[in-house]
């Protein structure tokens, strides 16, 4: 169907789950900027966790798809292979649908498949430092095929083209973007059910799903040493609630410590943090420092992705080793107790979030590249 001038194009994303999360949220994005310019069909493989599809404006489907667990036996990949045909993109995203990309290299001929844009955010614990042998072997040859892989990061590049020996003509770089004049406009003080930033006041905030590589048991201990008059609220969902809630107990900072849950409009929420933290032992290109930058905060983090390539360069003292969490302690402190500095680094960091990452300069790359490789004008 690549090539039509015709009927809108329809592209087909398949994801390992869609819960709010870093990717599930920037393919909202995008799907919202194409509107009706596209027919877009979804596919979690854990059909329990759709939550973003709640945030996407235009209609969408939920595709019939094979599951995406299991063994890659023929049979199984050729049934997947058999789902794609009638689009004219198929997008793909992260290791949970890895089995697809190989579904699509093993059979496009035969299928007359579409072409295939893969998207890679980022690991789980298990490859935070390094990457699984096995899996970088299997990677290499179910992206034989694919027409382009698109990473967010400088140290995800680095990866695609030497870990995973992709050409370099497949690998694209797309930095995430946010609408950075949505984030410079202050919050309500009561913007979150239960609980209201009162004067005097100041927080320490993350946005991060609730998961082991967050690390975030590390930033409450963190935020241990801060005054009392600081409060530390961490919005997402995920299995390690418990642990934080858990840590926080026993630093008896349990009274300091909020959970809100999921966020769906972070910019009504992230300008009310003086401070904005990140713990995790691995990230790629958190787009949540991007939006603390888009509100003017100071952002600290351990030297994880490419996060010291993000922020501007006054925010580099307050971005540490990574697994350093006395650094992360100190670095917090410091920051906490000097609003002059902190105003200076965040306006820094505002600037910077405008002239590098808004969300139109993302949108429009990733048009080029969908349309383009559908070999369509996007109208």
């Amino acid at each position: 169907m690549s090539g039509q001038t015709g009927a809108v194009p329809r592209i087909l994303h398949i994801h390992s789950s869609f819960d709010p999360g870093g990717k599930e949220l920037r393919c909202v994005r995008l799907i919202n900027a194409f509107g009706k310019r596209a027919f877009n069909a979804l596919v979690s493989g854990e059909p329990d966790q759709r939550g973003a599809a709640a945030l996407i404006e235009p209609m969408v489907v939920w595709a019939r798809f094979p599951k995406l667990k299991g063994k890659p036996w023929p049979w199984r990949l050729k049934a997947m292979a058999a789902a794609m045909q009638g689009y004219d993109l198929v997008c793909t995203y992260n290791w949970g649908a890895m089995d697809a990309v190989l579904a699509h290299t093993l059979f496009a001929d035969v299928f007359k498949l579409p072409p295939l844009v893969h998207h890679e955010d980022g690991f789980n614990e298990d490859e935070a430092a390094a990457r699984k042998t096995g899996r970088n072997r299997y990677r290499r040859i179910a992206l034989g095929r694919a027409a382009a892989l698109v990473v967010p990061s400088h140290e995800l590049e680095r990866i695609a083209l030497e870990e995973w020996q992709q050409p370099r003509t497949r690998v694209r770089r797309i930095p995430n973007g946010v609408d950075t004049r949505k984030y410079a406009r202050k919050p309500k003080p009561d913007v979150l059910p239960g609980l209201i930033k009162r004067k005097g006041e100041g927080w320490v905030g993350s946005l991060a799903g609730l998961r082991k590589v967050k690390n975030l048991p590390a930033l409450v201990e963190a935020a241990r040493y801060l005054g009392d008059e600081w409060q530390l609220v961490i919005a997402g969902e995920g299995p390690e609630r418990d642990a934080i809630l858990a840590a926080a107990e026993e630093g008896g900072i349990e009274d300091r410590v909020h959970l809100p849950g999921f966020v769906a409009d972070p910019a009504g929420l992230v300008g009310l943090f003086d401070i904005f933290a990140l713990s995790s032992k691995s990230e790629q290109f958190p787009i949540s420092v991007v939006e603390a930058m888009a509100a003017g905060l100071p952002v600290v983090a351990p030297a994880v992705g490419d996060v010291t390539r993000m922020v501007a360069e006054e925010n580099l003292p307050f971005i540490v080793l990574p697994g350093d969490e006395h650094g992360l302690r100190d670095v917090l402190v410091t920051l906490a107790a000097d609003p002059a500095l902190r105003k200076r680094v965040g306006e820094a960091n505002r600037v910077r979030a405008r002239k590098e990452f808004d969300e139109d300069t993302m949108i429009e790359r990733y048009k080029g590249l969908y349309w383009g490789l559908m070999n369509r004008k996007f109208a």
